[in-house]
């Protein structure tokens, strides 16, 4: 059970990590990063950030590039949310395999 300051707290990290995504795009092999969710634990210290990758081929790649920069994302982010935030979260990337899920279902269903 989430508090209302962890959810804000998590869709503002949502919102400013799908930005920072964006800009960056053309560094990261031309392919779709999507924020799909943002959990913050109830310290606000660690928040565990959940990527949804299109094309999924190069999704194991891509998660180690942004597990290599993933202290110039949060120093990107520390600049973006300096002013609504005093500590900026740990941030832990995971990948978001719910669509890849749904789509193994309905061609199981249509089977």
């Amino acid at each position: 059970m989430d508090s209302i300051r962890q959810q804000k707290i998590a869709r503002l990290l949502q919102k400013e990590l799908g930005t920072i995504f964006l800009s960056r795009a053309s560094s990261l092999r031309g392919t779709l990063i999507t924020v799909s969710e943002v959990r913050v634990t109830p310290d606000l210290a660690i928040a565990h950030c959940y990527l949804s990758i299109f094309p999924a081929d190069n999704a194991p790649q891509v998660m180690e590039d942004i597990d290599a920069d993933s202290h110039k994302i949060r120093f990107l982010l520390g600049n973006k949310v300096h002013n609504q935030l005093r500590i900026i979260p740990e941030l832990n990337f995971h990948l978001d395999t719910t669509l890849d899920q749904l789509d193994h279902i309905d061609d199981l269903l249509k089977k």
